[in-house]
């Protein structure tokens, strides 16, 4: 048998678990067992049990957990109400006001969870309920908060990023400087269109009447110094050399948990809860834009990464992309996918909140799809914007 016909006998047999509703992993494992029976002579018990064991006791994946873990305890304290609460009084001058708290406070709880749809849970629980109460337009609140959201799979540390630098062994570490000027201008993406749509609409962003003076501003900012101090503990030790990821990440799950017990909003009750097509690299790069939006359309992120990195990795880097470069790409297009139904996890993050169906706040989010779209045309354009800072380290 041909090794296309292998490839895509294989492929079929892992869509057909899929679709039966098999966990993935688990599937994986079927496929694998098949295709080492079927088409190797190698012993297959011996090489299953060599891969479960060597992946099993990865030092860099108990990343993982621990920044999914810290994450969760910022969602269950009061430092992400006062996150808000901090940078609300600086942005009612701004066209779109209150809007780009959705932003900013997306892409600032990104850098300390890892996860989108931890993201979308925190900022919208805080966010939705307040802009609704002020009378700002709901697709422009569904859409900032959906779309801003998918930046905890691209800011560092991202728990993505640290999949995909284990599963092509790259520098986690320089995946995530890599991610932080694309995150910057995914950042300033989103706020420009905030501000464009309330230039264009005026009538649609009520009048705040407060108008904070700057010492009750500066006396706001204070609420963010826990966040801030969080951020700077993690992602400092991570480029200074003095923790790797894994270090960090342990170090960013004891921070927290001192800052939010220091808070007094929590507890022990609280803890409790936790190929061979012959493509140029431009039209390798647009066929598998589409073709990881549609497989997101039906898993979530990790799967899309853990499923197709072994089988994309040797074609991307035969085509002379970088495969640090590819990493970032691969994230923002996962990116588009956590906001494109029917199984866009932001989507049902936000649906959860809000009661709206689906598709609604899919409409919402659509802006955004396509503003990722161009952040992934501006860096194949100027991939500096990836490679730059990765470059300085060396």
């Amino acid at each position: 048998m041909s090794d296309p016909l292998v490839a895509l006998v294989l492929l079929g047999l892992l869509i057909g678990l899929l679709a039966l509703g098999v966990w993935v992993a688990l599937a994986l494992v079927i496929v694998a067992l098949v295709a080492i029976l079927a088409f190797s002579n190698a012993p297959a018990g011996l090489v299953l049990a060599t891969a479960f064991w060597g992946h099993s006791h990865s030092w860099a994946l108990t990343a993982l957990p621990l920044f999914i873990l810290m994450g969760e305890i910022l969602l269950r304290s009061r430092l992400s109400e006062d996150m808000f609460g901090g940078l609300a009084p600086w942005l009612g001058r701004l066209p779109g006001r209150l809007l780009h708290v959705n932003v900013l406070g997306c892409a600032i709880f990104a850098a300390v969870s890892g996860s989108s749809a931890a993201t979308a849970a925190t900022i919208g629980r805080m966010s939705v309920p307040e802009l609704t109460a002020r009378g700002y337009p709901e697709r422009l609140i569904l859409g900032t908060l959906a779309g801003s959201a998918t930046l905890g799979l691209l800011i560092p540390p991202s728990i993505i990023l640290i999949v995909y630098g284990v599963a092509t062994e790259q520098s986690i570490a320089r995946l995530f400087v890599a991610g932080i000027l694309p995150g910057l201008m995914l950042v300033a993406l989103f706020a420009a269109y905030v501000a464009f749509e309330a230039l264009r609409r005026p009538d649609l962003i009520p009048v705040e009447t407060a108008r904070p003076t700057l010492i009750e501003k500066l006396a706001a900012s204070r609420r963010l110094i826990p966040v801030v101090a969080l951020i700077g503990g993690v992602i400092g030790a991570i480029y200074s050399g003095i923790a790797s990821p894994t270090d960090a990440a342990a170090l960013g799950v004891v921070l927290a948990l001192v800052l939010a017990a220091t808070s007094g909003s929590f507890g022990r009750a609280e803890f409790g809860g936790i190929g061979g097509m012959g493509l140029s690299p431009f039209a390798l790069l647009a066929a598998l834009t589409v073709f990881f939006v549609v497989l997101g359309m039906f898993l979530d992120g990790i799967s899309v990464v853990v499923l197709t990195t072994s089988i994309i990795l040797p074609m991307v880097t035969a085509a002379g992309i970088d495969p640090l470069w590819f990493g970032i790409y691969l994230v923002i297009v996962v990116e588009m996918s956590q906001i494109t139904p029917p199984v866009g996890f932001n989507l049902f993050v936000i649906q959860g909140l809000t009661g709206r169906d689906i598709f609604s706040i899919a409409r919402a989010a659509l802006p955004f799809f396509f503003l990722l779209l161009l952040g992934i045309v501006l860096i194949t354009l100027f991939p500096g914007i990836v490679t730059a800072l990765p470059g300085m380290m060396g």
